[in-house]
């Protein structure tokens, strides 16, 4: 465990990951841009709450302000923030990776070539992520779903990579299940059209996710804003591509794949998730839906065609944003009419 290990962007999911690294005995520096949570993690280490237990780690945490000072050189780099925050944080450590390190972004959305055309595709790894996870308190994470809970998948996408798959495998283990993916980007579209499904759609509705399928017409919504990202996954070229534990025989061999995906994360996060929109938009920041259920609209343009659905969640949501609309379960009517005007 020679290896340094730097954890960038370390919000909520990226906290859960760098104290689990940490415990297992990995050199883990902690990067992130929130002065409070930086000072608590100093001060107290990070509490992970978790449904059978809680955990404190003392971890090594700097804000992004004392990077230059660390003189450092990482071997591998996890990045954790939101998808909007990609291209800054990679030319931020770019000078810090090693020549032969390897950056994985752990994130939402797609994600991969943006990573790839700032630190070089030969040092670029893709990975999938699920973990449920909030953080509303500096240095105090609720995790949903514990190690043995959450799964990843690492793939590479560049000649230079292939067969290293093993070094982040034998990292990321000590954080949850991990899968080693031969089309990490058809595996990344298939995680996209989850959170297409699970994310802003649900969270525009002020509801947790259990919640938020209880309400009449949500499922449905749902289930057509991710009919509208398959169809363009198909354009693109992606297959069904077996992630978040489901085998290859259950991705393939089904007339129901966004059922049985959208099934699998609600049952896995638990009744007690609040999805990463909701909680964004209680802290009135930025969502990620425009990379998400925005990049389908746009794909979808580019091929001459609509996603209505995704196009109306997103017009919600920055709505949301800009305090024009709360999150409220009459959101999702608006939606239904945007949808088929």
């Amino acid at each position: 465990m020679t290896q340094r290990i730097a954890m960038l962007g370390t919000g909520a999911n990226g906290s859960c990951i760098a104290a689990d690294l940490t415990r297992a005995g990995f050199d883990v520096t902690i990067i992130d841009q929130w002065p409070a949570h930086v000072e608590a993690m100093r001060r107290q280490g990070l509490r992970i709450s978790m449904p059978e237990e809680e955990v404190h780690t003392a971890v090594r945490a700097h804000h992004i302000t004392d990077l230059r000072a660390l003189n450092a050189t990482f071997d591998v780099v996890l990045l954790t923030p939101k998808a909007y925050d990609t291209r800054w944080m990679c030319e931020l450590i770019k000078p810090y990776l090693a020549d032969d390190g390897l950056l994985i972004g752990i994130q939402n959305a797609m994600t991969v070539d943006d990573i790839g055309s700032i630190v070089g595709p030969e040092r670029t790894m893709g990975c999938v992520i699920e973990l449920s996870s909030q953080l509303f308190e500096p240095a105090h994470v609720q995790r949903n779903t514990p190690p043995k809970g959450t799964w990843f998948a690492v793939g590479s996408t560049h000649p230079a990579t292939q067969g290293r798959e093993s070094e982040i495998t034998d990292i990321l283990r000590h954080a949850g299940k991990v899968s080693i993916s031969d089309n990490i980007l058809s595996a990344k579209w298939m995680k996209l059209l989850i959170n297409v499904m699970c994310l802003a759609p649900v969270a525009m509705t002020g509801k947790r996710v259990h919640e938020a399928f209880r309400l009449p017409g949500m499922r449905e919504l749902s289930l057509k804003a991710g009919a509208e990202a398959l169809e363009v996954g198909q354009r693109l070229g992606y297959k069904p591509e077996p992630i978040i534990g489901l085998t290859a025989e259950e991705m393939e061999n089904t007339n129901r794949l966004l059922e049985k995906l959208m099934d699998k994360i609600t049952h896995d996060v638990g009744p007690r998730s609040m999805d990463c929109c909701l909680q964004d938009h209680i802290k009135g920041r930025f969502t990620e839906t425009d990379m998400i259920n925005g990049l389908v609209v746009d794909a979808s343009r580019d091929f001459c065609a609509s996603a209505p659905v995704n196009a109306a969640i997103c017009e919600i949501t920055r709505r949301i944003t800009a305090g024009t609309l709360k999150p409220e379960a009459e959101n999702l009517g608006l939606a239904q009419s945007m949808a088929t005007a």
